[in-house]
């Protein structure tokens, strides 16, 4: 059977990859209004401390830096894997190494904002391989597990927000409920419905879920690793628990279309006692950190897609299954 792309597959995919397209435009555009208007509100706000913010920025070092970067290169390495996992189990037969270009070229996309790079990741894949990856609706459910591990886990830890943003008790315990009901109800779904959209969560349903998961966490893990390297590389002693906060808050602020400003808003909202300039300073460092690994993840995708040809489904892109063995007697 041919794997190069037809006229008839074309036309079924072409509905969702225009929808995908123009969701893309419009958040990119968002993204940018809302980016800009939240760097106006910081420049305002660090009027009179703009020495304090350059000095702080210039007392990084930069092998920290780059220690920044390479854990920024581990938690997407780590979320691509997750992923890989999510759309084989939804009946993907795309390689890792096919699925992982597409991820590196959604993961720059995401320094704009975060649903754009899973737009961006989404139609990267369907056009590299639209006959061995599962079709648009499937592919967004493939999210779901991901984005409820990562719920869960902000869910288990919002108790570092009480003290930053002046909390009561009960409400991480009402998250920690709420999200426990989520995840029950989801897989729920994942086991009375299994074809169609449903079919990305399939993950949830197979004993690939635990791996998964512990893919999703080291992600998470780098990300903490790396706030904390940040925050203490300009002198803001912070803990382990003030570095989850930190990474909950540009979490949630993730998911408003604000680009690249998440950072900086995010540190100083949740860390601003420790010094607005400090943490704002610290803040855009995470900001050019997290672009500089999604950057160099973004070059290795683009390189190795110029180094193997145009980025289309060919036979060497897909899994072969492997035979069974021949039955005794």
């Amino acid at each position: 059977m041919s794997l190069e792309p037809n006229p008839l597959t074309i036309a079924r995919i072409e509905t969702g990859e225009r929808g995908l397209c123009l969701s893309l435009r419009r958040r990119v555009l968002l993204s940018v209004l809302g980016a800009l208007a939240v760097t106006a509100i910081l420049a305002f706000v660090l009027v009179g401390r703009r020495g304090q913010f350059v000095a702080a920025l210039h007392s990084a070092p930069v092998s920290l830096l780059a220690a920044a970067a390479m854990l920024q290169v581990v938690a997407l390495l780590a979320r691509s894997e997750a992923w890989n996992m999510c759309v084989r189990a939804a009946g993907g037969r795309v390689s890792r190494r096919l699925l992982f270009r597409a991820a590196g070229v959604g993961y720059l996309a995401s320094v704009i904002n975060g649903t754009v790079g899973m737009v961006a990741r989404i139609a990267s894949l369907r056009r590299a391989a639209p006959d061995a990856t599962p079709r648009v609706g499937a592919l967004l459910a493939a999210e779901v597990p991901i984005i409820t591990v990562e719920v869960a886990l902000a869910a288990i830890f919002s108790f570092t927000l009480i003290a930053p943003l002046g909390l009561s008790w009960w409400i991480p315990m009402a998250a920690i409920m709420t999200i426990a009901a989520v995840v029950a109800a989801v897989q729920r779904l994942s086991k009375r419905h299994r074809s169609g959209l449903w079919a990305g969560l399939a993950i949830l349903r197979k004993q690939g879920r635990a791996r998964m998961t512990a893919f999703v966490l080291l992600a998470v893990c780098a990300q903490i690793a790396r706030n904390w390297l940040m925050l203490h590389a300009i002198g803001v002693n912070v803990s382990v628990f003030d570095a989850m906060a930190l990474l909950i808050a540009m979490f949630t602020l993730g998911q408003l279309p604000i680009g690249p400003s998440i950072g900086p808003a995010a540190a100083v909202l949740i860390l601003g006692a420790h010094g607005v300039a400090l943490t704002a300073a610290a803040g855009a460092l995470l900001a050019v950190t997290g672009t500089l690994g999604s950057l160099g993840y973004a070059a290795w995708a683009i390189t190795d897609r110029i180094i193997a040809g145009r980025l289309i489904a060919r036979p060497e892109a897909i899994v072969t299954p492997v035979a069974a063995a021949p039955t005794p007697g």
